[in-house]
């Protein structure tokens, strides 16, 4: 099926910002989501957003000297060197918050036995959060990644943009091989210049963690050092059948980033147990080095209430928080 080039003299709707109109099946997805996840906009999750993260943004206002019950991270090493004298950074909360999303379109996240593929899941999590950033006037901006990385735009906050982000997470080529996690997450370092709020949604099923497969764990030391400056929440997606077996009988399976195949037998409730022993390990392992790297940590389930989970996670950030307070520079 073609693509259109989207320049129409009227500038219709399934045109944003000059990107290509999208197939018929792929628009009325997104419009799908849109429908969706207006509800949950403006019930569920608008206080839990404003509770959650107003107040979070900061921008440098000016070096001043240390005061009993400054944070310890706010202090500037160099003024304090060279004075020496301890100064610390001080912030203003800015009035608008910049949220960016990072969402993993590798193969493996067109994966589904149950419910949405992982990519659905993701777009549909993406336009919840965007949604509600631009209604409280917050910018977001989104960069995809594969096995490469992908697009990147800006952020902005009009409809018209939240709109193209959903469109271009359900249109991304996919790409086979590993995801691109741990160059993505490096050139945000450089590219996201201000604080700002950054969730990675991706299944991780790639990226190398202590008690599970091997393969580098540099990403971690990336993800330590963009918690530094940012604000970092990762949303693992997961299928069911990655948690569990279904007693069904012999399955083949293949793996999706190098195409390796392999039988397991559903009936043996030995094998089905050693299956959910190893999602465990692996889930505690990823867990780990979230912890590790001060991140924040959701888990999904796409044949599940995939808002739930952000709905619970803005309510228990917003208790956690406690009465309003003032923040320090990272």
């Amino acid at each position: 099926m073609g693509w259109l080039t989207g320049n129409t003299a009227s500038g219709g709707a399934d045109e944003v910002d000059g990107a290509p109109l999208l197939p018929p099946a792929l628009m009325a997805r997104v419009r799908q989501i849109q429908i969706r996840t207006h509800r949950l906009v403006n019930t569920a999750l608008a206080g839990g957003y404003r509770s959650t993260f107003r107040g979070q943004g900061v921008e440098f206002e000016e070096v001043r000297p240390y005061q009993p019950g400054d944070e310890v991270r706010a202090i500037d090493w160099n003024v304090t060197a060279r004075t020496g004298q301890p100064f610390v950074k001080s912030y203003r909360e800015e009035r608008q918050l910049t949220l960016h999303l990072l969402v993993d379109t590798a193969l493996p996240m067109d994966f589904a036995t149950f419910g949405e593929t992982k990519r659905d899941a993701a777009a549909q999590l993406a336009a919840l959060i965007a949604f509600v950033a631009a209604r409280h006037q917050d910018r977001v901006g989104l960069t995809l990644f594969g096995a490469e990385p992908g697009l990147h735009l800006g952020p902005g906050r009009q409809s018209r943009h939240i709109l193209r982000l959903v469109r271009e997470i359900q249109s991304a080529q996919v790409t086979p091989g590993p995801s691109s996690l741990q160059t993505v997450l490096k050139a945000q370092e450089s590219t996201l210049r201000r604080r700002a709020m950054v969730f990675v949604l991706s299944d991780f099923s790639s990226v190398g963690v202590d008690g599970s497969e091997g393969g580098s764990r540099e990403w971690v030391e990336t993800l330590s050092r963009l918690s530094r400056t940012h604000d970092v929440i990762c949303v693992r997606l997961v299928d069911r059948l990655e948690e569990e077996l279904p007693a069904t009988g012999l399955l083949r399976l293949v793996r999706m980033e190098d195409g390796e195949v392999a039988e397991v037998d559903g009936r043996r409730a030995s094998e089905r147990e050693a299956w959910s022993e190893h999602a465990r390990t692996r889930r505690d392992a990823l867990g780990a080095a979230f912890r590790r790297a001060r991140a924040e940590w959701i888990d999904v389930r796409t044949d599940g209430d995939f808002a739930a989970p952000l709905v619970r996670f803005f309510r228990r950030r917003a208790q956690a928080r406690g009465p309003r307070r003032s923040t320090g520079g990272a």
